[in-house]
């Protein structure tokens, strides 16, 4: 970790096994920040999470980038992720691989220093070196001005619960 972003974090690194708790908490806060209350489902969503990711990592799927603080080097203080799936071949994009934005979180105290910006860009960036053509995610209300600048566009995807 040599680079910085601004003078105060270092520039996105890749994630590893060794991160696979920040990850956890990160998405963990995510949805508590998103206005869900359950303290169970959170330790159950944490406990879901720790096995995903560190099999989701291990296996090339999830990729991720975290920031540290430039003072504090194994304080992480921001993170984002990217998952690769499987994806039947369509009229605009014969690929069969997709990529889909996820974990984009910063700490409260680290907002506003452009830290989503970078690490979103550093994902997508990703998935255009690997020729990936159709870039997804869902934003919060929070995220999404930072996403439509970067040009992502609202789509007409719907979802059922079940």
């Amino acid at each position: 970790m040599s680079r910085h972003v601004g003078a105060e974090y270092f520039a996105p690194r890749p994630a590893t096994a060794a991160d696979v708790d920040v990850l956890v908490r990160h998405r963990v806060r995510m949805f508590a920040e998103m206005g869900f209350t359950s303290d169970d489902g959170f330790a159950g969503l944490a406990a879901a999470c720790r096995g995903w990711f560190a099999d989701a990592l291990a296996a090339g799927r999830y990729l991720g980038w975290l920031v540290a603080r430039a003072d504090a080097p194994s304080e992480i203080v921001a993170g984002s992720g990217l998952l690769l799936h499987e994806w039947p071949p369509g009229i605009r994009d014969l690929g069969t691989t997709r990529a889909y934005v996820l974990n984009v979180y910063t700490e409260p105290p680290h907002r506003g220093h452009g830290l989503a910006t970078q690490l979103t860009r550093a994902a997508v960036d990703e998935a255009r070196n690997r020729g990936i053509r159709v870039v997804t995610l869902h934003a919060s209300d929070e995220g999404a001005p930072i996403y439509r600048r970067l040009g992502f566009e609202e789509t007409n995807e719907m979802r059922l619960l079940l």
